[in-house]
């Protein structure tokens, strides 16, 4: 009887849980703005210009999420949130969805009650150092000083990888990458180490980013990707299918500035469903007619988004590698708008 007892217990319990994180798409409606985690300040990915406005590929996430649920880009409230209070404001309902450069893993996938919407940006861990060390290899790194930011899976990777290395290290944490970044500046750290993409952002911030180099080793695989609370399938759906729509626009040619052109005359059945010419798709997650074309019309593709915040032509200069289309090399792929 007892035993029974707890299972119902249990049961009812996680109804509980569930009726208290659903409707999210009825709370953003109602509030008339997505409220969205993002970095505190990280170069290409989110990151607050002098003017206040918020720029990077993780805030484009949240604009070209708006634009589905909403209508309208623009209609997003940015929260700051460091490392630590990320999975908590998430938990708490302080945000709809969290956008900001966060690796999926199955711990955070399982344990912490959220589901990742789909990798964003395959990334992977490594090192920068100044030229002045002399060093060349992060196995050289024996006895170094390592400036990390805490709460993040870099200090399990860290830990690791000298380990694996019969190698010593010394961390010294901080609970923001600006904090970080001022303090492998002033040399209180031999080493710096993040996400390669991370460091490229945070050399732009240095005074001289010529004096320091970033090495060659990846030593993790760091899928980066926003993510939503457990117990809201339909808010999972958007979420999920926002960031395919991107990449399906992409590998249909469709932009912001021809994706009207295309909607009028394309012949592509996936095309047509996915811009509301044909078919239900956004009906399918409860949403009007055109949710997918509104985000591409404001937004842009991925590769658009890619470009214009972290691509080659900006000053993180990063290729695009892992991160093109799977019919360029790349790893990143939608499944089918059908």
């Amino acid at each position: 009887m007892m035993k029974r007892l707890l299972k119902l217990s249990a049961v009812a319990a996680l109804a509980t849980a569930t009726l208290a994180t659903a409707g999210t798409l009825d709370d953003v409606k109602k509030a008339g703005v997505l409220k969205c985690g993002v970095n505190t300040g990280l170069p290409g990915f989110s990151e607050a210009d002098s003017k206040g406005t918020w720029r990077g590929l993780d805030v484009d996430y949240c604009r070209a999420l708006a634009a589905v649920v909403l209508g309208d880009a623009s209609k997003v409230k940015f929260v700051p949130l460091n490392a630590k209070e990320r999975f908590t404001a998430l938990q708490s309902g302080e945000i709809d969805v969290l956008s900001r450069n966060t690796t999926d893993t199955e711990t955070r996938d399982t344990a912490l009650g959220i589901n990742f919407t789909g990798v964003m940006y395959y990334d992977g861990q490594g090192f920068m150092v100044p030229k002045s060390l002399g060093v060349k290899s992060a196995k050289e790194l024996d006895g170094a000083t390592v400036c990390i930011q805490a709460g993040t899976t870099t200090e399990l990777n860290l830990a690791d990888y000298f380990r694996a290395n019969g190698m010593k290290f010394k961390a010294i944490t901080f609970d923001t990458n600006d904090q970080v970044t001022k303090a492998f500046e002033a040399g209180r750290c031999d080493v710096l180490t993040t996400d390669a993409s991370g460091l490229y952002a945070t050399r732009t911030k240095l005074k001289d980013p010529a004096k320091y180099v970033v090495l060659p080793e990846i030593i993790s695989k760091e899928p980066l990707a926003p993510a939503v609370r457990h117990g809201d399938d339909q808010w999972f759906d958007i979420a999920k299918w926002t960031r395919n729509a991107l990449l399906t626009a992409e590998e249909k040619g469709l932009t912001m500035a021809n994706v009207d052109d295309a909607k009028a005359k394309s012949t592509d059945p996936e095309v047509k469903r996915l811009l509301s010419v044909e078919g239900e798709m956004c009906k399918n997650v409860g949403l009007e007619k055109g949710c997918f074309y509104n985000a591409i019309k404001q937004v842009g593709n991925y590769g658009e988004i890619f470009e214009r915040n972290v691509g080659v032509k900006t000053p993180l200069k990063i290729q695009r590698g892992l991160n093109a289309l799977w019919t360029k090399g790349g790893l990143q792929y939608s499944p089918p708008f059908r």
